[in-house]
């Protein structure tokens, strides 16, 4: 399993219900969550094999800024 973090510019739990079923419809995607205290308001995305590039494209189709952060 990966453990990928991105910033984002999601900001309110509505965003959060917005960006919900994308991330449940993919099937790699094991867990996610968002911590939008977080001043880059943090997604982690547990998963098998998928691209960070991938999560990134997906939240940008939706109109939102997300960028893999390196730890």
């Amino acid at each position: 399993m990966d453990v990928l973090i991105f910033t984002t510019s999601v900001t309110e739990p509505e965003e959060v219900s917005e960006v919900t079923p994308l991330l449940t419809a993919v099937p790699a995607i094991k867990e996610w969550n968002f911590d939008l205290e977080d001043c880059d308001r943090i997604l982690r995305v547990v998963s098998n094999n998928i691209s960070p590039r991938f999560i990134e494209v997906l939240l940008q189709n939706a109109g939102f800024s997300c960028m893999e952060l390196e730890y």
